[in-house]
């Protein structure tokens, strides 16, 4: 695992430097501030919960947005520099390659994602948080953030054209998004399969209320480890080109 650890703290440290991962976290941090100022707190009285609820709303359709402009450089920047090659040439495993990028990118993005915890706590100066709504939270974020992050790792390994790599990525999410609408106009029990995988609104839902339940959790981890597999599969059908 020694190389899979080379390669993510690689990719994090170029990350954190480059001018897309300074740009990236502004955003985000900027829109999140936003939308929590303007819909969270300044919409009227609410309820503490109400207010924690509509926070984890808004930061997950940031960070699925965040998670794709990360990772389109990982693998398409990688060949159009060229340097792709000395990676298939060394001697490191293609599913080493491809699980080090995804763990330096994603680092940064939980980075990004736990930095956000103070928002929520402004709402101590008027009201109560509860710390379990919070756990749920930011612990559904961070799936999330995976499981985006991941079909963002495999639209990257389809092209050497970053725009290409987001377009694809970004097709595949709002497609999966927009799967709890194509369940209401289909009959069961292909109704409850395409439910089921809509990636935001019958999984997210139970970690933004403060409800955490095992079988939402085996969902992310699953979408995760599908769509890196997807990219292992791409990059080695690279190699042998």
């Amino acid at each position: 695992m020694s190389s899979v650890w080379l390669i993510a703290r690689r990719e994090l440290v170029a990350t954190l430097r480059s001018p897309l991962g300074f740009v990236v976290a502004t955003s985000v941090l900027l829109i999140d501030g936003l939308l929590f100022n303007v819909f969270a707190l300044g919409s009227g009285e609410k309820l503490s919960t109400e207010v924690i609820t509509q926070f984890f709303w808004f930061l997950s359709g940031v960070t699925m947005i965040a998670s794709v402009f990360i990772s389109m450089r990982l693998l398409a920047e990688e060949r159009q520099n060229g340097s792709i090659t000395l990676l298939l040439t060394s001697p490191v495993k293609d599913y080493q390659v491809i699980l080090g990028k995804f763990l330096g990118g994603y680092l940064y993005l939980a980075l990004l994602i736990l930095i956000t915890i103070y928002m929520p706590m402004l709402v101590l100066v008027n009201g109560k948080v509860s710390w379990g709504h919070l756990f749920s939270g930011y612990l559904g974020m961070l799936l999330l953030g995976a499981a985006s992050f991941s079909i963002g790792i495999f639209g990257s390994s389809l092209s050497k054209s970053q725009i290409v790599a987001v377009v694809v990525s970004a097709a595949i999410l709002v497609s999966m998004l927009l799967l709890w609408l194509a369940s209401k106009i289909v009959d069961a029990p292909l109704k409850d399969i395409v439910k089921y995988l809509a990636l935001h609104e019958m999984h997210f839902r139970a970690f933004m209320t403060g409800n955490i339940h095992l079988k939402h959790i085996v969902f992310y981890l699953s979408i995760t480890t599908f769509f890196l597999f997807l990219a292992t599969r791409m990059l080695e059908s690279r190699r042998w080109r």
